[in-house]
């Protein structure tokens, strides 16, 4: 695997290192040793897959809490996808600041979100799947998210939206959440 850190401490893009012969490739796609190696946590809680039938379905944005808070690796393994993740750490100097990445079937990559990032994406052509393994399981008491639009982070999704749920559509705004969220998202003080 090749791990390319991102402008946002800890957030990887990892694509894959084919082996091509007359057969194809072969690549692997999670190893605990390397993401060790690379201070990124090796635990899978649970892995989830998602079907967006639609293009211009959006999912997000979402994240979890501490001592819930999750780490993801997103993999689109049929058509494609914009990827946002948000840095919601509040004491990292990224705080707020986000990247987009494109996952596809023909690239492969993945991204590896942290721990205290929100995270959503959005489908650029229909029936997109994506495989995620989260490094936590799913806590309903501790999940949490804001709108897609939020005007504080200007975030730029590519296409019309054409689909959403309803719970991420009542999502509130960043502003009306960000004190929760300074407080939860905080790290305790770790004694001397």
């Amino acid at each position: 695997m090749i791990f390319t850190e991102t402008k946002l401490k800890g957030a990887f893009i990892i694509d894959l290192d084919r082996k091509t012969d007359e057969r194809g490739f072969f690549a692997r796609t999670f190893c605990q040793h390397e993401f060790r190696e690379h201070g990124l946590r090796s635990v899978t809680a649970q892995t989830n897959v998602a079907l967006n039938v639609k293009r211009g379905t959006l999912r997000g944005m979402h994240f979890q809490y501490p001592p819930a808070a999750e780490t993801k690796l997103v993999r689109c393994i049929r058509g494609a996808l914009l990827d946002i993740i948000v840095d919601l750490r509040p004491e990292s100097p990224t705080y707020l600041d986000h990247i987009s990445v494109e996952l596809n079937e023909d690239n492969m990559r993945a991204l590896y979100v942290p721990e205290r990032f929100a995270h959503g994406f959005q489908a650029l052509r229909d029936n997109t799947v994506t495989s995620y393994q989260m490094g936590e399981f799913y806590k309903p008491d501790a999940e949490s998210g804001f709108r897609y639009d939020d005007p504080l982070l200007g975030l730029a999704w590519p296409l019309p939206v054409s689909v959403m749920s309803p719970k991420d559509i009542t999502l509130r705004s960043l502003r009306e959440i960000e004190g929760e969220v300074k407080c939860r998202m905080s790290r305790a003080p770790t004694a001397a």
